[in-house]
């Protein structure tokens, strides 16, 4: 099976947040909240009708693997923000999910990011409170269907940023860190953020039209509106940051940032036998050069500025970093994720 190394080989808040390490009086606040219409209600795990062309998984299924997505990202922005990750009663599976413990999380050298501004430090404790409650709320959709968090690896930043030409050491000394400072931070959140939404988008086809009436599709559609603003923050902040130090040359994390989405059109496009095209697309960002030029900080078609979308395959190449047909691990996952759409497929 090859993974990334085949890739490299050839060249190829609140406020008051403290989470994760202690205090988590938030944490309730929009999971057990009532009367805004919010609450995504109780996910049934009735098996599809047999016969015919019903498809083999449930609302369960694609809500649990978003919750899998969910769980990645609420570990990058905590240990980002606290230096804590989620807390046990958050990853642990539900009594009806499959015969599994919750997993553990490789940080490598990790700490919370160092030298930021009060208002730096405002936005990773309001997208990590979010993340870590994007968790909570599909795990009580889920109920005792939810699935554990998966073995999660935040080191493989330092093989992805390798394979996208970034850097030139995997581990250790001159190695890519997302933890080691803010910019280096909106480059990590760079690889996440237009993946979530864009997974979003794809998964809400696979919803059933019972689950739709239940409100499942609508509650998806509200969390990707907030991953929508992260990453909308994220592609703000780099361009800004390279416009205000003058060039994209003056800040090279632009360039750091589009080596990514480079990547990531190229993760999605081959396989084992031959050239797919079911490559996902991207938009890279750019910094304008008149009052008219747009800087690229939306991902979507320009011909009617609507959002791109990628399949649950496309996004399982992305986190296990291998563009190749029947992988089910690695990556960020390095033990797989915990669904039963666990293995590529095109």
């Amino acid at each position: 099976m090859k993974t990334l190394d085949s890739i490299v080989d050839k060249a190829l808040s609140r406020r008051s947040f403290l989470a994760g390490a202690g205090a988590v009086a938030a944490t309730t606040a929009v999971v057990g909240c009532s009367g805004n219409g919010n609450n995504m209600p109780p996910v049934t795990t009735t098996p599809p009708p047999t016969g015919g062309s019903a498809p083999a998984f449930t609302d369960t299924d694609v809500l649990n693997f978003a919750l899998n997505l969910e769980y990645l990202e609420a570990q990058f922005y905590l240990y980002a923000a606290t230096g804590a990750g989620l807390q046990s009663s958050d990853t642990t599976p539900g009594s009806a999910a499959p015969s599994q413990t919750a997993g553990t999380v490789t940080v490598g050298s990790a700490a919370a990011v160092p030298g930021l501004t009060p208002a730096q430090q405002e936005i990773l404790n309001e997208i990590a409170y979010e993340e870590q409650t994007h968790v909570q709320f599909l795990r009580k959709a889920l109920g005792s269907a939810a699935v554990g968090m998966p073995d999660i690896d935040l080191s493989f930043f330092g093989p992805l940023a390798v394979a996208a030409g970034i850097t030139t050491a995997a581990t250790g000394a001159g190695a890519f860190n997302p933890f080691s400072s803010f910019d280096y931070f909106l480059v990590g959140s760079f690889i996440f953020e237009d993946v979530g939404v864009t997974a979003y988008s794809g998964a809400a086809p696979l919803i059933s039209p019972a689950g739709v009436t239940a409100g499942y599709l609508t509650a998806a559609a509200g969390i990707l509106a907030v991953e929508a603003y992260h990453a909308g923050y994220v592609r703000t902040s780099l361009t800004g940051r390279a416009i205000a130090a003058g060039s994209a040359a003056a800040y090279p994390y632009l360039a750091a940032a589009n080596k990514v989405a480079a990547l990531r059109a190229t993760l999605t496009v081959g396989n084992s036998n031959a050239p797919s095209t079911s490559g996902s697309v991207e938009t890279l960002l750019t910094l304008p050069t008149s009052l008219t030029m747009p800087s690229a900080i939306v991902a979507a078609d320009p011909g009617d500025a609507v959002g791109f979308s990628r399949s649950v395959d496309q996004v399982l190449h992305i986190v296990y970093g291998s563009p190749m047909v029947g992988v089910k691990s690695g990556g960020f996952f390095p033990s797989g994720v915990n669904s039963v759409f666990a293995t590529t497929t095109a």
